[in-house]
């Protein structure tokens, strides 16, 4: 099985000694304990998210040179740089006008499709999203130089925001960033105030998990301003409720509890008032999602015990997304290997691994808790083995 010698705590430990610092020192810069960054290093505690991003914040390094990402073996980066480099090259071409050599289907079918990509990325389908992306991209494309219409506009910066997805999943953020500006693009000409508020919530998080908090505070609030522009009514209360469910996640990583009960009480409210309005900009927003971000923030700040509790009340429904399905699931494993429970954590983590394989192998807590798991056992289970093999692959 993996030997985990590669991990973010051996990169946070070489990186440390190129800048020339004791553990002391680093922890001195940090908002953490020494102690803690010890374990870190050693490999005996998984690294959380925002910690990795106050380390990357004191070494001034990016973050992704700590978390690996793509944090995954050659073959594995080279399967996954096949399927984006396709998306990366419908993403260049948005400039040069209509396409002759493009058989474009007519709108309102472009529209089905772009929809029906954004339900493939819920599913977490993403080497099948990853290869429908392309086509639907360049035929959308074509058509709005062609005979530009809002509908089109509006179709276009969805399949953009998808590929947003599908590229944060994969672990490609360079590649996300550019999919994003794309959206900003389609979004401004479609004049959807909703779809340039949930472009602003993608940006938010993205900043958020290189430790820039106060950028992705500030990005949510330009999503809600944006929103007074749009028309009253049940989507515009769905995306301000995940809007302040995004802020929540950036109050987490940010440690400012306060903040975060202040953002999940906001996004309660409204989802009360919206009920579950899933299909609204295939947000997932309503009393569930609002659970389990209240959940997962908990785990986020470290409140391990309080996750678990939290997590125990949560039962999703069947119909409840399985993108969100898996990362309750990830993050609930988490809760339960820091709380002792490494027996419930192996089986969460294999309960994602059945929902939701694609995301649950690439999720970057799916490694850090199965690595806290190897160190916490005295004799790794043959489960444990299989699974810490399966994400290696």
């Amino acid at each position: 099985m993996p030997t985990f010698d590669d991990h973010p705590g051996s990169r946070i430990r070489a990186r440390r000694r190129l800048a020339r610092l004791t553990q002391k020192q680093l922890a001195e810069l940090l908002p953490y304990s020494y102690s803690l960054l010890n374990q870190v290093e050693c490999g005996a505690r998984p690294a959380t998210g925002a910690f990795l991003a106050a380390v990357a914040r004191a070494l001034r390094v990016d973050i992704a040179v700590l978390t690996g990402q793509p944090h995954v073996s050659t073959i594995q980066h080279d399967r996954r740089e096949a399927l984006v480099r396709p998306i990366r090259d419908a993403l260049t071409l948005y400039d040069l006008g209509h396409d002759p050599d493009v058989t474009a289907r007519p709108v309102g079918d472009l529209v089905t499709a772009a929809d029906r990509l954004c339900a493939t990325v819920r599913a977490t389908k993403l080497r099948e999203a990853s290869r429908a992306l392309p086509g639907v991209i360049a035929e959308l494309t074509s058509t709005v130089w062609s005979g530009p219409s809002t509908e089109a506009w509006r179709a276009l910066a969805s399949a953009y925001r998808s590929a947003h997805d599908v590229a944060v999943k994969l672990g490609f953020y360079d590649l996300s960033t550019v999919a994003l500006d794309r959206m900003d693009w389609a979004a401004e000409r479609a004049a959807d105030p909703c779809l340039a508020a949930v472009r602003q919530y993608k940006r938010a998080l993205v900043h958020s998990k290189s430790g820039e908090y106060r950028t992705g505070e500030r990005l949510i609030e330009a999503g809600l301003r944006i929103l007074e522009q749009a028309e009253e009514g049940r989507e515009r209360l769905a995306v301000t409720g995940q809007l302040h469910l995004g802020a929540s996640v950036i109050a987490a990583r940010a440690g400012d509890r306060n903040a975060v009960e202040r953002h999940i009480t906001e996004a309660r409210t409204l989802a009360k008032r919206t009920g579950d309005a899933s299909a609204v900009h295939w947000l997932s927003f309503g009393p569930m999602n609002v659970a389990v971000h209240a959940m997962s923030a908990l785990t986020q700040m470290r409140q391990y015990d309080d996750a678990l509790t939290a997590a125990r009340k949560i039962r999703p429904p069947t119909a409840f997304a399985t993108s969100r399905r898996a990362h309750f699931l990830i993050y609930r494993a988490r809760a339960e290997m820091e709380t002792g429970n490494a027996t419930r954590a192996l089986a969460s983590l294999s309960e994602a691994r059945h929902v939701a394989p694609e995301q649950t192998r690439y999720h970057p807590s799916t490694q850090e808790t199965i690595q806290g798991l190897v160190h916490m056992a005295r004799r790794t289970p043959e489960a444990l083995n299989h699974l810490a093999a399966w994400v290696e692959k």
